[in-house]
């Protein structure tokens, strides 16, 4: 008797607690587990301490490359070498992407605009926009090849404006220690030179602490495993910002009957080949095209090459399906997970699409698909998971920029709001926040 290749966790009505909470914390324990964060923060303690000596320590531990310091910054030879590398057809494809994504970014800066106006008579309040001083992006590498996220991280924080822009890697495994040619390119065609190789959590600490090599930044973004989620929240108690949470990818399809199974089982193999720590979720209303696409991905699983084929599978066990009584009931379901991912395939799409409040992003329809999203839409695709859909957003040019709050006041103004600010200053005690209003009266 064969398997069937995606969990199947029943409907979400006779679901206890237990069950959806399973669901939903999807591996989020691994990041925060005390054994991993003993270990990661001995590796930041380490940078902090001993900067390029202890990354090349961890390049040689982890991820078992040996290079001396002259070697932790991506030299112009290797610049030059990665695009004789790289063919005509990737470097067009990575500048088709760049351009979608900056024409993306373009107009959420354009729309970004400083503004005024008069709050009471005499009192002008507004707010200001500029870019960061500096940003630290990490591309992941080992489970595969990732320019597109150099490409999400990286326009964004060109098209913003930040001045300071440093890049730090893992070499490739088995490489010897080199750095993704492809990620080499990118960064060229965007004017990055500050390109570093190191593992996981010495980069994202050699980012936050500066070494004698490194530059210091004051906010780091970028999708990584634990290991790296766990040391980008280690770093912001030294004053460094970091996104929360880009960890392992996931996602969530809600269909209705008028899915096409086959396109449903591509779909859910998409993000589940990233990785063992990935989760994919299927939400629908009917058993019977769950029974479809479970016959489909047992197909198109045996075409995957090791190792995706088994990748996939654990992420489908991660993940699974879930029966809902209606496409509304589907949307709590959603609502609740807060993917990275989401596709809607529905036959009131846009009604479906009103109901979904918390996902990174919402992909409608069955010819709109996350490889899109990921490689060619524009818009933003390092996006958070863990549920953090629900309080924060993917990496934009608003990543990259800042605001501060503008106000004057005439005389006039002054008198008016003065015995809202005395009742505050004297309930408050406060008398010398009050005597700076009263003086001028």
């Amino acid at each position: 008797m064969t398997t069937s290749p995606i969990r199947e966790r029943g409907r979400w009505a006779d679901m206890s607690a237990e069950d959806r909470a399973d669901l939903n914390t999807r591996g989020i324990g691994r990041i925060f587990d005390p054994e991993l964060r003993a270990s990661v923060l001995e590796i930041l303690e380490d940078v902090r301490g001993n900067g390029d000596a202890a990354m090349l320590r961890a390049l040689a531990k982890f991820d078992k490359v040996e290079v001396d310091a002259s070697g932790i910054r991506v030299n112009r030879d290797e610049f030059d070498q990665a695009r004789a590398e790289i063919g005509d057809e990737m470097l067009a494809a990575i500048r088709e992407s760049i351009a979608f994504v900056r024409r993306y970014n373009e107009r959420l800066v354009a729309e970004d605009a400083d503004w005024q106006f008069e709050t009471a008579p005499g009192v002008v309040v507004g707010e200001r926009t500029s870019p960061i001083e500096s940003a630290g992006l990490f591309i992941p590498a080992g489970k595969g090849s990732f320019p597109s996220v150099m490409v999400q991280l990286g326009t964004p924080a060109v098209v913003a404006g930040v001045q300071k822009i440093a890049v730090v890697t893992p070499p490739v495994p088995g490489s010897g220690g080199k750095v993704d040619p492809a990620i080499l390119v990118v960064a060229d065609e965007l004017g990055i030179t500050d390109v570093f190789r190191a593992n996981g959590p010495a980069g994202i600490g050699a980012l936050a602490f500066g070494t004698e090599t490194v530059p210091a930044v004051r906010k780091i973004v970028g999708p990584g495993s634990p290991p790296v989620a766990v040391a980008q929240i280690e770093v912001q108690r030294f004053g460094v910002v970091s996104n929360m949470l880009l960890g392992p990818s996931e996602s969530l399809i809600l269909a209705d009957d008028s899915a096409d199974p086959r396109l449903l089982a591509a779909d859910l193999l998409n993000e589940a080949e990233h990785g063992p720590d990935s989760s994919s979720v299927l939400v629908t209303t009917s058993a019977e095209l769950l029974a479809a696409v479970q016959i489909e991905i047992t197909e198109q699983l045996a075409a995957l090459p090791s190792p995706r084929d088994e990748y996939a599978r654990i992420a489908l066990h991660n993940g699974g399906a879930v029966l809902v009584d209606s496409i509304e009931e589907g949307a709590e379901v959603a609502n609740a997970y807060a993917p990275e991912h989401m596709q809607l395939v529905a036959s009131n799409e846009d009604y479906a699409l009103d109901l979904i409040h918390d996902a990174a992003e919402i992909l409608v329809g069955q010819h709109t698909t996350v490889s899109m999203a990921n490689f060619a839409l524009g818009c933003p695709a390092a996006l958070p998971t863990s549920g953090y859909a629900k309080v924060s957003s993917g990496i934009t040019a608003h990543t990259f920029r800042k605001k501060r709050a503008v106000a004057k006041s005439t005389q006039e103004g002054l008198r008016a709001l003065a015995p809202t600010v005395l009742a505050y200053t004297a309930h408050e005690g406060f008398p010398a926040h009050g005597n700076s209003v009263s003086i001028r009266l």
